[in-house]
This record gives C-alpha cells, sequence and structure tokens, in this order.
C-alpha cells in the first residue's frame, strides 16, 4: 500500500499544473480501490464555497463550474465535521443535497474523507459505488492516508497561488502560477524588504537547484557533456576496481549505469532541455526526476529499486558539472536571499547594504540565523511551507517580517503600498535615532539598563552609535565556530581584549563557551539522538577543563587595564556546576597573578534558561554576583518545543502563561538576595514583552543593536504602574495570542504601533 501511495503522491507531484495533478489522482483512486468515481472538492474560502476540481466517473464536464456552499451537502458535512463519513445509502442521508448536473444518481455508497494541513481543511476527498455497502477499514485507511499525503500537494499549490481562482471556468495552466503569489510563514525579523530573489542551494542536490535561463545555449551543453563524459569515466574505474571481487553478472550493472550516461541515453533528453532555454543544472534535474519517477511506479521491485541509481548517476553528474561551472552568485543592489536552509555563512556573504530581506523553508523565528538577521536589522520569514525555491530565482519579491508573508512578483499597487511602508520605517528609525543620548527611563522615574548581545567586536560601532550601555551577553562561541580548530589562549586573549577595550569603560559580559545542540563545533562533532538535552553549555566545558581553563586566563588576561569583564555561565541546571566552575576559575585567577598580570576578579553570573535553574534560582543568587534569563532557550525548555522546528513554531511563544510564571519567580528569587537580574534572549527585543519585563522588575535588558532604540521607546512611554496594571491583566490571561493582543492594542494606544507592524 505504501509504495502505491508514494506512486500516486510523486506522479502528482511531476504534473505541470494543479488540475492535471488532481486528474491523475481521482484517477489512480478510481483504479486501486476498484471503485466506480473519485472526486476531489476544494474550499474556496472567499466564496464561502467548496468546488469541485477533478474527477473520474462523474459528470467531466462540470469541473470547476460546480460550487456548493460549505454548510451544503455530504461534503460540506465533511469539512465541518473535520472527519471522514462513510455511507451504506448516501441519497438516503438527510444532508444529501442532489445536483442534477453532477450525474451521481446511480452511485449509493459514499466514503468522503477530509484533506487538511495544520489543522485548516483544505477540501475533501470522495470516493462513490453504485452498491449499497460501507467502504471497509482497509479503504478508509487508505483514503486517511492518501489524504495526509495529498495535503501537502494541496498546501503547496494554495501557497505558490495556483488555487487563486478555483471556480474560474478557464484554466491558468497558461499564466505564470506564481505571479502574485502570497506565501506564508513564521515572522523571523521584523520589517519590510523589496527586491530580486537570490536561491543558494547546497552543492551535489539535485532537488535543490533553481531554474535558471541559459545565457549560452552551446557552453551549456559542452560544460554537460564533459560532465557527463567524466562521470563515465568514474563508473568506468569503479567497474575496473571491481573486476575480479564480483560475479560477472553483477558487474553488468555497472553497464547499465554507463548506458543510462549515454548521449543515447539522459544525454538527449538534457541537451533538448538546455536547448528550450533551461541551464545544465536544472535540466539535468529535470530529466533525472522524470527517469526516477518512471523507475518507482514500476511494480517489479528490482526494477523500482533503479529509482536510487538513477538518482545517485544524476549527483554525480551534477557534481562534476557544478566544479566546471562555478556560479559566481551575483548579488543585485536589493538583495532577497532565499532557500531550504539559509545559513549565517550565507547570510555574511551579501555585499554589505544590499541585503533587503531573508526568506527560509526551513527553521522558526528563533533559529540562530533568524536571530542574526534581527541583529542586522534584515526583514526575515522563516518556515515557509512548500516554498518553491527553484521557480524563484530572479523574480521581484516583497518580505512582510512583521507577519512573516512573503509576495512573488506583485502587482505595480502592492508594490507601492508596500513601498510606502518601508518609507516610514525608515523615517521613524531616523526619529528613534533622537533617543540615542537620552535614558531609558519611565515616565515616573525608573531606570532600566539596555544592554546589546554581539558576537563579534566589529558590532561595537553600531552598538555604541544606538546608545548601549554595555555588552550584556557576548557570545564567545562565535570566534570558535569561524575557525577550524580551537583557537589558542593568546588569540582569544587578543579577541576578547578588542571587545572589552571597545566598549570601556561600560560593562562587558562574556558568556563562557556555549556549543552543542544547534551550535556545534565542525572540529569538535558531537553526535547525539537528542542533542538539546546532551552535552552542551557549561556541561561540556566542565568535563574539558583543558578548554575551559584557557578560556577563562584568556577572558581575564585581556581585562588588565579595563576592568570591565564580567563573566557568566550558560546551561546551568545545578548548585554543583556553578561551585565546579567557580572553583576553575580560581585557578585561572590565580595562575593569571600569578603571571604578573594586574586585575581584578570579575564578578560571575549565571543564566537562568533551564526549568531545574528557575526553581534554584534563590540558591544560585546566593553564589553568583548576577543572574541573567536566557530566554529562548528557557521558553524552549519550559514548552518542550524545538525553536528551530518550523512544525511547532506556533507553540513557541515567551508570552506563555507559564513563561511569564516562571519569569516572576526567578525575578522574585533574585531580589530576595538583592541581586541583580537581567534577560538577554529575543524576548528583550519584543516591544509587547518589555511591558511586562519593566513590570516584572527587571534590572536590564540584552537585545541586539537594531531593537534598542525601540526597546528604548517603549520603556520612556510605559510608567512602571501603567505596565503593572498590564501584567496584572494578562496573568488572568490563559492563552499567549490573548496576551499578545492585549500587550499589542496597548502599543498602539500609546501611539506605537510602528514596533509590531510595517508603517508609522
Amino acid at each position: 500500500m505504501l509504495k502505491i501511495l508514494r506512486r500516486i503522491v510523486q506522479e502528482m507531484n511531476d504534473a505541470k499544473n494543479l488540475e492535471d495533478s488532481l486528474q491523475i489522482l481521482v484517477k489512480q483512486v478510481r483504479e486501486v480501490l476498484e471503485t466506480q468515481a473519485a472526486t476531489v472538492f476544494l474550499i474556496d474560502r472567499e466564496q464561502g464555497k467548496y468546488v469541485l476540481m477533478a474527477t473520474d466517473g462523474l459528470n467531466p464536464d462540470i469541473v470547476k463550474r460546480i460550487s456548493i456552499p460549505l454548510e451544503k451537502g455530504l461534503v460540506g458535512q465533511v469539512i465541518q465535521r473535520e472527519e471522514l463519513i462513510n455511507l451504506e445509502n448516501a441519497p438516503e442521508n438527510p444532508h444529501f443535497v442532489h445536483v442534477p448536473e453532477v450525474r451521481e444518481e446511480p452511485f449509493k455508497a459514499f466514503l468522503g474523507v477530509p484533506i487538511i494541513h495544520q489543522r485548516r481543511v483544505l477540501g475533501v476527498i470522495v470516493v462513490q459505488q453504485e452498491d449499497a455497502r460501507c467502504f471497509d477499514e482497509s479503504e478508509e485507511a487508505f483514503m486517511v492516508t492518501l489524504s495526509a499525503q495529498l495535503a501537502g500537494v494541496i498546501a503547496h499549490a494554495e501557497a505558490t497561488g495556483a488555487m487563486l481562482k478555483l471556480s474560474s471556468v478557464e484554466g491558468s495552466a497558461s499564466q505564470d502560477r506564481f505571479e502574485g503569489a502570497s506565501l506564508g510563514g513564521i515572522p523571523g525579523a521584523p520589517g519590510v524588504g523589496i527586491g530580486e530573489a537570490v536561491v543558494v542551494y547546497p552543492l551535489a542536490d539535485l532537488d535543490a537547484v533553481p531554474d535558471r535561463k541559459a545565457e549560452s545555449v552551446v557552453s551549456e551543453l559542452a560544460q554537460f557533456d564533459m560532465a557527463l563524459s567524466q562521470a563515465r569515466d568514474e563508473i568506468q574505474a569503479l567497474k575496473g576496481r571491481m573486476e575480479g571481487a564480483i560475479a560477472k553478472e553483477e558487474q553488468a550493472l555497472f553497464d547499465v549505469y554507463l548506458r543510462i550516461l549515454d548521449k543515447m541515453g539522459i544525454g538527449d533528453e538534457v541537451a533538448q532541455e538546455i536547448r528550450d532555454g533551461q541551464w545544465a543544472q536544472g535540466a539535468l534535474r529535470t530529466v533525472i526526476k522524470r527517469h526516477a519517477l518512471q523507475f518507482e511506479a514500476m511494480e517489479d521491485d528490482y526494477l523500482r529499486e533503479r529509482a536510487v541509481d538513477v538518482r545517485d548517476l544524476g549527483r554525480r553528474v551534477l557534481s562534476h558539472l557544478q566544479a566546471r561551472q562555478k556560479v559566481t552568485i551575483q548579488y543585485p543592489e536589493k538583495t532577497i536571499l532565499i532557500g531550504d536552509e539559509v545559513t549565517a555563512s550565507a547570510l555574511a556573504s551579501v555585499p554589505e547594504g544590499r541585503l533587503m530581506g531573508l526568506v527560509s523553508a526551513q527553521g522558526s523565528g528563533n533559529s540562530h540565523v533568524a536571530i542574526l538577521a534581527r541583529a542586522m536589522g534584515v526583514p526575515t520569514v522563516m518556515g515557509v511551507d512548500d516554498l518553491p525555491v527553484s521557480h524563484l530565482e530572479g523574480r521581484e519579491l516583497i518580505v512582510d517580517g512583521y507577519y512573516g508573508q512573503m509576495y512573488v512578483s506583485p502587482s505595480s499597487e502592492l508594490r507601492e503600498e508596500f513601498l510606502l511602508l518601508a518609507e516610514e520605517e525608515r523615517q521613524l528609525d531616523a526619529d528613534l535615532q533622537s533617543l540615542r543620548n537620552l535614558p531609558a527611563e519611565t515616565p515616573d522615574g525608573h531606570k532600566v539598563s539596555l544592554y546589546v548581545n554581539t558576537g563579534l567586536a566589529a558590532d561595537a560601532g553600531l552598538s555604541l552609535s544606538v546608545g548601549a550601555e554595555g555588552v550584556g551577553l557576548y557570545r564567545t562561541e562565535v570566534p570558535f565556530m569561524i575557525r577550524d580548530c580551537f583557537p589558542a589562549e593568546g588569540e582569544q586573549t587578543k579577541i576578547y581584549k578588542q571587545m572589552l577595550a571597545a566598549f570601556s569603560p561600560r560593562p562587558v559580559v562574556m558568556r563562557t563557551l556555549d556549543v552543542g545542540g544547534d551550535k556545534p563545533l565542525p572540529y569538535f562533532p558531537v553526535e547525539e539522538d537528542n542533542p538539546f538535552l546532551g552535552w552542551r553549555g557549561i556541561r561540556l566545558t566542565l568535563d574539558h577543563p583543558e578548554v575551559f581553563l584557557v578560556q577563562l586566563r584568556a577572558m581575564l588576561k585581556a581585562s588588565e587595564g579595563f576592568g570591565n569583564l564580567r563573566i557568566m555561565f550558560p546551561m546551568v541546571s545545578g548548585i554543583g556546576e556553578i561551585d565546579e566552575a567557580q572553583r576553575l576559575l580560581n585557578q585561572a585567577f590565580q595562575e593569571v597573578t600569578e603571571e604578573g598580570f594586574e586585575i581584578q576578579k570579575p564578578t560571575v553570573g549565571v543564566m537562568i534558561e533551564i526549568p531545574s535553574s528557575v526553581y534554584q534560582a534563590d540558591e544560585f543568587a546566593k553564589r553568583v554576583d548576577f543572574l541573567s534569563v536566557g530566554s529562548n532557550d528557557l521558553t524552549q525548555y519550559l514548552l518542550a518545543v524545538d525553536r528551530n522546528n518550523a512544525r511547532v513554531a506556533t507553540l513557541y511563544d515567551s508570552l506563555h502563561p507559564a513563561v511569564i510564571q516562571a519569569l516572576h519567580d526567578v525575578v522574585k528569587s533574585a531580589h530576595a538576595q538583592q541581586t541583580p537580574i537581567s534577560i538577554c534572549g529575543e524576548m528583550a527585543s519584543d516591544p509587547a514583552a518589555v511591558i511586562l519585563l519593566v513590570a516584572l522588575g527587571f534590572d536590564a535588558l540584552s537585545m541586539s543593536a537594531a531593537s534598542l532604540p525601540r526597546v528604548k521607546w517603549v520603556v520612556r512611554n510605559f510608567t512602571v504602574e501603567q505596565a503593572r496594571t498590564l501584567l496584572a491583566e494578562v496573568r488572568e490571561m490563559n492563552h499567549p495570542t490573548m496576551i499578545r493582543c492585549h500587550l499589542e492594542l496597548a502599543l498602539e494606544q500609546a501611539g506605537l504601533g510602528g514596533l509590531i507592524r510595517a508603517g508609522k
């Protein structure tokens, strides 16, 4: 059954448009279940109706011509109930609606299954039969499983604009199906970006290769021929090495591979795609996927497995082709970076001043690339489901980082609207510069220190230009991650001294090495089934004192002559870890002073980012000089939500009542011991959350430099009394969405709506 399902879905994905895809579906379903009619209805929410989109067994002339209100008929019942309906005699059911044009009078048996994607009903697939009977459990199971597979295909079509005119009689196959499409994702970094799409993709990955017009057909053909020849030579060499090691019958497989790689095999087909205007890599992708699909659709197990071989051969040719075609990415003046998984290195590769936005199919609003984008002030949308990366190269895109929307090839009216909003944003940012030298102080005189999070000394200029009072979190792992081995003590000392000097006399909180989880070191790989609950942060460095002591010594040496160093330990889960870390710090301090360095012993803090630390915050506060909440990980661990997983990203919200309660308890514990407490997670950059953080009593907030002026604007516009009133109100609420809406309304009423949406 699984093989049949895969074959159907693969054939649908290979169809040219949505209509063809659905027609393949109903034809295949009718054959597999040996039933007499199969039909797909899709929901047109704008019209409040469901539309007959494809059928095999009913009247084909009424496809896209019949639409029925959502609450009507048996299909309407499936939609309303969000579950399958299996009837022995459908016409006798009181919800049955007779539509003469459909010609379903002969059919009695009815099985309707909803097509659901991320809690939304997209449509219904129906099978019918003349005999009065209920479909059996195996047929139900097949249809439910198929529906789950189909949901992704429909959602992709909806995202790419293929469903914009469901009830239109005219098909859209001849039109650009991405023209004017709106794709939804997860807000990653606020702002509005307009520019030209530049696709970034991993090498030797056929599925990731984008469509691109061939600049020179002759050149593309020549390069493909050379890559094909190199792949053939590679297979021939493999065959030679295996002679004598395997039987002649098995050696014949290499001859099959060579025939596939012959010009009369895939060669002619790829060449034709190139002559039709596609570049060689895109042409190869198209042909290989076509052949692999043909093998996967075969009934014979042996032949079906050959699809794996075809894909492998395709990757071999692609690797040689990419080695020859050293593609130098041309970044337009206004670049929108887009890909299945956009990395930090891809972000850094865009020339300064050209990056207008970022869109990634994978990740969430709290992925590290999203955090980096926020620090850079780049509008970002993450986790765009079924992002059609290969079709977006060179298109104009609008990125709305506030609402997590991306618009493809927008209309002139939509472009003008967003250009106006972008201009209003620029004006707002310019106005906020006037706050640079003003204190972050509430109207009733309560002072809140505003620090920056950073990982590079190069950020110092921007941080100071926006009025940062110091560094609340210096991520020391950044210098470790951009090298191919552990940096030596002298090298680290130089790096840390640059940061301390740049901010002197302002304080700099340096977090000790925090790697593991989603921040691996390439030269220190750690393979774990669950890295987020594994060997990371202080756990790793305590197990490697030779690494930890070198870093601590470097920090202490760098502080000579400045006296503004503060050290913070990450991922602490118990008292024992604090005691051991402080023992090593004392050892490092003694060693450095014995070497003749004249330094002060730095203040020491720990991060509160694990549930166990919330409940031990009072004991932690007795042992250290300050506490700092890492709201990103604390939220992740409290809610058991992987913050990098787009599928559960909607469950990740720092305004969850449980998170607010945890923050309340931590602040109370810290203040009971007269220990300063700050927060350095992304929550400190969220204008709505800042109101609560002031009310809760945090002494300092640390955020990206780009966010600091906006946070200062919030602090200077809400009295402590107003903030505490709002805190009391939201603590009576039990849903994060309600809490966010309540706080955003307060921002709007205070005239700060420009912080949570585009424009003033």
